[in-house]
């Protein structure tokens, strides 16, 4: 039972608001040659992670069984700050190269603002909707389950500290971590662009230091602590920005190595009994009491080296299974989820919008089985249709910029 209720230590997926992933060509990690282009496995793998997190944020929902969450130690959050430093580091890296340190650093802080601005926008209709749903329903656990009940009871108090990043409603803790993560980019970038190994060295020595100490920031209510320790959390995301500038072409040869490979996939295999076991009474007891003391808890907030190890192995069995051109990228069956990746931020905001209402009508009006498999199903189409909305805007803009400067 102390299994059991260790899996408690791990709370489940949130996304990052990350940028879209640029042009750039194949390397040798990525197992392929292709002329320069973009990345899709960028796009495609934060796509996934978006509908993912949308399913995982129905509570009560089949649906969310067949998520990553269910099946080893890390999930979504990873993918989307390893992406997120990875992007951030090949545009703004090669924005340095030809406008220098300032110009760059101030088009950095510019994207930060945007994203501060998307958080305040989002948890001001976030809140609007759950206060809406507990006045006309008069079930004020709303207010509790999701993290509401300081804004209805001091809600003055409680905007100050949304717009100082302490207030989070449930569901939107990643967004004021990857504000901080970029705000606090430029210094990060000159040095990784500078001394590349050195950077990656000391961001690693501070999360070693994070990790012992559990230094985190203060939330609010005082109490409480970011979901997301920012100081654990930035080794994954400088990680990302040294790959994206380079260092994934030197782990290339890691990556091949079957060695690795079989060492990879052995440790997803663990990963995966062990949480199993927290859900499936047979197997519970499989982990020896000793290795549980060591083990948990599996800390989220702090980045848990064992989360952190089971990015890493997937994200080697990942690499060696799908190469960069792998034709069935192109295809059209998966184009609907690497659109949804392409517009991250947008569809993000509209998946926390709708995984409330989700939740809602299965709770006041009918939670059946048919139910929960159409909400799911409606959700995911929803977040598609927006993605395909978002990228035939851009595309005409694109095209009337082009016949208007060209």
């Amino acid at each position: 039972m102390r299994q059991a209720t260790a899996a408690k230590a791990i709370v489940h997926d949130v996304p990052a608001g990350a940028a879209s992933s640029p042009p750039r060509p194949a390397h040798p990690s990525g197992g392929g040659s292709v002329p320069s282009g973009r990345d899709l496995r960028l796009d495609l793998f934060r796509g996934l992670a978006l509908w993912f997190i949308f399913l995982n944020h129905i509570p009560n929902n089949v649906v969310n069984w067949i998520t990553n969450r269910n099946f080893g130690f890390s999930d979504a959050t990873e993918i989307f700050v390893f992406i997120s430093g990875y992007t951030a580091a090949m545009v703004y890296g090669r924005q340095i190269d030809s406008n220098g340190v300032m110009v760059t650093s101030a088009r950095i802080l510019r994207r930060a603002w945007q994203l501060y601005v998307a958080f305040i926008f989002l948890f001001v209709i976030y809140l609007a909707e759950i206060s809406y749903v507990i006045g006309s329903f008069s079930n004020p656990l709303y207010a509790e389950e999701m993290g509401a009940l300081q804004f209805l009871s001091e809600p003055d108090v409680a905007l100050v500290q949304a717009l100082l990043l302490k207030f989070r409603p449930a569901n939107m803790d990643v967004l004021p971590l990857y504000i901080v993560l970029l705000a606090s980019f430029p210094p990060v970038l000159w040095a990784l662009k500078k001394w590349p190994d050195l950077t990656l060295a000391v961001s690693f020595a501070f999360y070693l230091v994070i990790i012992t100490t559990g230094y985190n920031l203060t939330g609010y209510p005082d109490d409480r602590k970011w979901f997301f320790n920012p100081f654990a959390w930035q080794f994954l995301f400088v990680f990302g920005g040294w790959c994206g500038l380079g260092g994934s072409d030197r782990l290339g040869f890691i990556v091949q190595s079957r060695v690795v490979l079989i060492l990879a996939a052995l440790y997803l295999a663990v990963s995966l009994l062990v949480v199993v076991s927290w859900w499936w009474p047979p197997l519970d007891g499989i982990v020896p009491q000793p290795i549980a003391d060591i083990i948990y808890p599996i800390s989220k907030t702090d980045l848990s080296p064992l989360r952190l190890l089971h990015f890493f192995a997937l994200a080697i069995v990942v690499v060696r299974l799908i190469p960069v051109d792998l034709p069935a990228l192109r295809s059209k069956l998966l184009r609907p989820m690497i659109l949804c990746g392409q517009n991250s931020l947008e569809v993000f905001c509209f998946g926390v919008f709708l995984s409330f209402a989700a939740h809602f009508v299965l709770n006041e009006i009918v939670g059946t089985l048919a139910m929960q498999l159409f909400l799911s199903v409606a959700g995911i189409v929803l977040m598609i249709g927006l993605s395909v909305l978002l990228s035939w805007y851009g595309r005409v803009e694109r095209e009337i910029a082009a016949r208007k400067f060209g």
